[in-house]
């Protein structure tokens, strides 16, 4: 049975806009690596969402957090991709993980969170540099909600410092990216195959 991957995608450009997003080409080759391990991909572009500011689950009505959060919960992976803007994270990305702080008061009676046996990896693109920050601020978070990171779970890109180019914008992909893309579907399939077989241990085990 293939597993199931979620790509939420942080850009800040919805869906209709007529500048391409160099976010979902990562993606799109990380989609393509993973499908190689028998894991099957879907992309959420969350500003196409209303995701209300907030740390539950739900925010009341107009809240579109709910049907992510479910689809998130349905995958055995999490791939959480964004561009660097100021050096962070994309806001985008910053209210998604602030609203899964809610997992830590969802639990089951074995005190397991609701993302527990999740494994999670990280995409980031910028046309300058913070690739490491970012991928640390976010490795961070989604560890502390119940994922399981994999050795080497990110794949990423940056510019020249002060230039232009973007990386939605290069002929070629370098070899060094798709290496990486390569190594964190590896290694994000295998983990993610080891803990759908077993879950973690609860508080009574």
């Amino acid at each position: 049975m293939p597993l199931k991957a979620l790509a939420l995608n942080a850009t800040l450009k919805t869906s209709d806009a007529k500048d391409p997003s160099s976010t979902d080409r990562m993606i799109g080759l990380i989609d393509k690596a993973l499908s190689e391990y028998d894991v099957v991909t879907d992309v959420l572009r969350l500003a196409d969402f209303n995701v209300k500011p907030g740390v539950t689950s739900d925010e009341g009505a107009g809240d579109d957090w709910p049907d992510v959060r479910a689809k998130l919960l349905d995958a055995d992976i999490l791939l959480m991709a964004t561009p660097i803007w100021l050096g962070q994270p994309s806001s985008v990305c910053k209210r998604a993980l602030e609203r899964m702080d809610a997992f830590l008061e969802e639990t089951d009676d074995q005190g397991r969170m609701v993302s527990y046996g999740r494994v999670a990896a990280v995409a980031v693109v910028g046309n300058e540099d913070g690739a490491h920050h970012v991928s640390a601020e976010l490795y961070q978070a989604l560890n502390d909600v119940g994922f399981t990171i994999p050795a080497n779970a990110v794949a990423y890109w940056v510019g020249e410092a002060m230039g232009s180019t973007n990386f939605v914008d290069l002929d070629k992909v370098p070899k060094v990216v798709t290496k990486a893309v390569d190594m964190l579907a590896r290694n994000t399939a295998h983990l993610a195959g080891l803990l759908k077989a077993k879950q973690y241990p609860g508080e009574s085990a």
